[in-house]
């Protein structure tokens, strides 16, 4: 299985933009599930496709999964058209879509502690796994959603191999569910760096029935197509909190 983070998008550009000049708001008219990549976004999703396509067929994906954010349709559809997938076939799930940022959407770190000091202070003294922002979701939200997940592809996807295309925090929270990590491990790796755009990581299934385990082949993995060909970002998704 390979857990993916959608190409640059125009949000992650747009979020650079704002905080190298000091703004509290992202300059992007689209809807965070609307927002489409940039054109680097686009090389970087073709450039993985090819990566894919050039493995051998026991090691390509049989099944695709994505968020239904456009950035990780796009992704996901350079993949599949890549590998001779129809992109029709391409299973959207709504519990793979972005964290939820409720009020805090849009704001830069600047923004958010200027705007809503509160919000940044409480953020502060919880901590990022548990603070829920108004109208959004606390990293524990999306853990509860992703449980879900796990329980269909070990249900319904044994000896398939599959694909997600998503998000950081979809990323990491799923590295929390498959690894049986601990709030401080996950913040640690979070912390360490960001998850690259395009970056893959990859679990293999081992045992079987109830014992049956997802083990890390690899985490972040930046194919060498992307270094070549398109710069890899490694910018959080537009609309972060405080740090």
């Amino acid at each position: 299985m390979w857990i993916v983070r959608h190409g640059q998008s125009a949000g992650n550009a747009a979020r650079d933009d704002a905080e190298a000049r000091g703004l509290g708001l992202i300059d992007i008219q689209t809807r965070d599930a609307d927002t489409p990549l940039s054109q680097l976004g686009q090389q970087q999703a073709g450039a993985l496709a090819h990566w894919f396509s050039s493995q051998p067929p026991e090691l390509r994906p049989t099944c695709y999964y994505s968020s239904p954010f456009v950035r990780s349709m796009d992704t996901c559809r350079a993949i599949a058209k890549a590998l001779g997938k129809d992109p029709d076939e391409i299973s959207m799930d709504e519990r793979l879509r972005e964290k939820e940022f409720g009020v805090l959407d849009r704001y830069t770190t600047r923004g958010i502690i200027e705007t809503f000091p509160e919000l940044a202070e409480q953020r502060r003294r919880v901590g990022k796994f548990y603070f829920r922002p108004p109208g959004g979701e606390s990293w524990c939200d999306v853990i509860l959603r992703l449980r879900s997940v796990v329980e269909v592809l070990r249900r319904d996807h044994v000896g398939d191999r599959v694909i997600i295309v998503a998000h950081q925090v979809i990323v990491n929270c799923f590295r929390y569910l498959l690894e049986c990590m601990d709030e401080q491990t996950i913040l640690a790796i979070d912390a360490k760096a960001d998850v690259p755009n395009c970056g893959v990581t990859e679990y293999a299934l081992t045992g079987a029935g109830d014992e049956a385990r997802f083990c890390l082949q690899r985490a972040n993995f930046v194919a060498p197509e992307l270094v070549e060909e398109a710069a890899v970002t490694r910018a959080p998704d537009r609309p972060v909190g405080p740090k």
